[in-house]
């Protein structure tokens, strides 16, 4: 049986396969790139402004500690409703909405898991048809040089328009 599978060569492709899959598992945990996702939806029918934010949870639990100087266990609170007031203050402290030229404040709705990132769930509650939205968006910047933040802004889940800020940069707007 042994000079069959040294006859086809089989060991050589078995190394690969080795090597592949201890790397896919090695580099799968980590990601080398620092990217937050923030959704707006201007919702006529809930006569709201929707706005969710995705972010790495080990960077966001990173930047709340350093920022609150406190233990966040995101996944594992022991109250959930603190954590959601720290998400909040750090989200309004790294994300400024101006619409139509006027500053706006936002609720925390809750916050989720997905995979390896949090979805945090904030609301604006004003019926607002925008003509101009200006942004700007700071989250993870203090503690990650290369963070880029995309933005994605709807008007009634339709007219998407998106775009990416880089650190440094950290405004950016868009007109209905």
């Amino acid at each position: 049986m042994n000079k069959f599978f040294n006859n086809i060569k089989i060991v050589p492709a078995v190394k690969l396969l080795f090597v592949c899959a201890f790397s896919w598992l090695v580099f799968s945990s980590f990601h080398p790139f620092y990217v937050s996702t923030t959704e707006m939806n201007f919702n006529s029918k809930s006569k709201s402004v929707e706005i969710t934010c995705r972010m790495f949870t080990d960077n966001l639990e990173d930047a709340l500690e350093k920022t609150y100087n406190k233990q966040v266990d995101i996944l594992h609170p022991k109250d959930k409703r603190e954590v959601e007031l720290l998400l909040l203050q750090y989200i309004q402290s790294n994300l400024k909405i101006k619409i139509n030229g006027e500053l706006k404040s936002f609720d925390i709705i809750g916050y989720e898991k997905e995979e390896d990132a949090i979805w945090t769930y904030l609301e604006i509650k004003e019926d607002i048809k925008p003509k101009i939205v200006e942004i700007e968006n700071t989250l993870l910047y203090k503690y990650y040089s290369q963070q880029i933040n995309m933005m994605h802004v709807m008007v009634n889940g339709g007219n998407r328009q998106s775009s990416k800020i880089t650190n440094p940069d950290k405004q950016i707007s868009f007109t209905f």
